[in-house]
């Protein structure tokens, strides 16, 4: 399948992103300001953790998260902090993203925006992920969170941008909140953190 040319463009999108984020708000806007709280008290400053990542057409946003480890040498699993692997466990850490869903520079739902680096090593068909915004969660997500091999998530994430609609949105953010609450599938089996992407044929 050819390269991507274009974003989809989904009006629907943008009027549920706004309607769930804010109305949620006095649920989620002081659990965040209560976790920014627990990371600046359990790991210092900086208590958030800027990274670049590619998002609609591949174009690249700052990522916004609360910071789950150490800063200085050593791989991410060394530097993962207990506090951090909570956060992680139970997704809040991923609350300040909610802001760039207010920004419009996210979706509630969508594939999961990953590093930069990636994109030199997709395929045609898997830079196809980046047609529709990316998600604080996804199909992918809800299919096998971390968990997921990399082949997998890839081709759920496409999945995603071809059969993306309301009622598939409505139904991963339900799915997504079950997810959490039982920390179903946080990391692949046997890592503390995921195993970097290193192109199809590299993956084993």
């Amino acid at each position: 399948m050819p390269a991507p040319h274009s974003p989809r463009l989904l009006w629907w999108k943008r009027p549920l992103d706004l309607t769930v984020t804010l109305l949620a708000a006095p649920l989620w806007l002081p659990l965040l300001l209560a976790t920014a709280a627990v990371v600046r008290l359990g790991l210092g400053r900086p208590v958030l953790f800027r990274q670049l990542r590619p998002g609609l057409m591949g174009a690249p946003f700052t990522l916004i998260k609360f910071r789950t480890m150490r800063p200085g040498p050593g791989d991410d699993a060394a530097r993962l902090t207990p506090l951090g692997r909570w956060l992680r466990a139970t997704s809040l850490d991923e609350l300040p993203e909610l802001l760039l869903v207010l920004k419009g520079t996210m979706s509630l739902v969508g594939p999961r925006p990953l590093l930069m680096e990636y994109l030199d090593y997709y395929d045609a068909e898997q830079r196809r992920r980046h047609l529709v915004r990316p998600g604080i969660t996804g199909l992918a997500q809800v299919s096998g969170r971390n968990a997921c091999t990399w082949e997998e998530q890839f081709r759920l994430d496409v999945e995603y941008v071809d059969n993306c609609s309301f009622l598939l949105d409505v139904c991963i953010l339900w799915r997504t909140l079950r997810l959490v609450v039982t920390r179903r599938n946080v990391c692949q089996p046997g890592h503390a953190t995921r195993t970097p992407f290193q192109g199809s044929d590299q993956q084993q």
